[in-house]
């Protein structure tokens, strides 16, 4: 009953632009059912033919059309783009290919009728020949059909199995990164609160006041999935300010978020890590110093994060960025966009010098 209940993506954009090309695919059955009968039982071809054609399609179109619609009784409580493209059942199949063979068959005889000015007599009347060659010319495109959804509704559920797994191990890929990452943001601000207390007690104190509503804050929003792009900068903002305790005019914040990126959703924490190193390793080396520059910026399908400073450089113009922050960002970008996004570090490439880390990810 499971494999019965798996959901799969109906051809094109509409369900209904799937039927046509499933109509095109049937038209094909019913030349080849067309060219079969001519050469097995010598009739004429385009007689032939015609009651191929019509009954072949009829017989299809009843079946399909008819699945589509008790699908999306059946599944009418799911959304609707999902109610077409729903394998109703062994139950109603048997129903549908039935009665649509019978209602098909009926339909495309009568319209060969017309179209070659004869009058087939049906099933129940000529002589046995006659009558298993239209039992076989119905019955093919109730059955392929059936087989045809059947098959699909198995390979669906094996996809969506595989999905689902596939799914989970990123979930859970992501949630180990965030949770070392989060002890790694607290160990160094702790680190830095250690150091402060030995030589400036107040500023001590009103750096653990501002630590424990950025912690508040910070730890909060980790716990979602993702957040807007505005929110990150927020909570970088808020760490700024708390290094700007430690380090006061020695350090020289921008941040720069177009109003139209806002919005945009990024996962919690991506900018921590590149900030964080961008203090530590370029600009508290540094005797003066710098401008710390954080910026946000489209550039074709891309949303382009940048985190550049005006320190010490990289050290040894290294530009792996294998420290455990950057590899972090590095395994988290891979988990959720895999090839489309990357992060980069390179030398600032203008006389102030320093470092710029930039993050590369798909819009959403």
């Amino acid at each position: 009953m499971t494999a019965m209940n798996a959901i799969f993506t109906p051809v094109g954009n509409h369900p209904w632009l799937g039927l046509a090309r499933r109509g095109l695919r049937m038209s094909m059955v019913g030349l080849g059912i067309a060219v079969v009968m001519t050469a097995v039982y010598r009739h004429h071809f385009w007689h032939t033919l015609v009651y191929s054609m019509c009954i072949t399609m009829f017989c299809w179109l009843f079946i399909d059309s008819s699945r589509m619609l008790v699908a999306r009784w059946v599944h009418r409580h799911e959304p609707e783009c999902e109610q077409y493209g729903r394998w109703p059942g062994w139950q109603w199949m048997a129903t549908i290919v039935v009665i649509g063979t019978v209602g098909g068959y009926s339909a495309g005889a009568f319209l060969g009728n017309l179209i070659t000015g004869l009058n087939n007599p049906g099933l129940a009347v000529g002589d046995l020949r006659q009558a298993m060659a239209l039992l076989v010319v119905a019955l093919v495109p109730g059955i392929g059909a059936t087989y045809f959804f059947y098959s699909r509704e198995r390979l669906a559920l094996s996809e969506a199995s595989a999905q689902t797994a596939q799914r989970q191990a990123a979930e859970n890929q992501l949630k180990l990164l965030e949770s070392q990452l989060e002890p790694h943001m607290l160990f160094n601000t702790l680190a830095n609160l250690r150091v402060l207390i030995g030589v400036d007690p107040p500023r001590a104190q009103a750096m653990l006041d501002r630590l424990i509503a950025f912690l508040r804050a910070t730890l909060a929003a980790s716990r979602n999935g993702s957040h807007s792009l505005a929110t990150e900068f927020a909570r970088i903002a808020d760490y700024l300010e708390l290094m700007r305790i430690r380090m006061g005019d020695r350090l020289q914040p921008v941040l720069e978020l177009p109003a139209e990126l806002a919005g945009q959703p990024v996962p919690p924490l991506l900018l921590q890590p590149l900030v964080e190193n961008a203090i530590k390793h370029g600009l508290e080396p540094h005797i003066g110093g710098g401008r710390l520059i954080v910026s946000a910026a489209r550039e074709g399908d891309a949303l382009v994060l940048r985190v550049r400073d005006t320190g010490a450089g990289l050290i040894n113009g290294s530009t792996d960025g294998t420290r455990f922050g950057l590899q972090q960002v590095r395994e988290r970008l891979a988990t959720l966009h895999g090839r489309a996004a990357r992060l980069e570090l390179s030398p600032a490439a203008d006389a102030e010098g320093g470092t710029l880390a930039t993050i590369t990810i798909p819009l959403s």
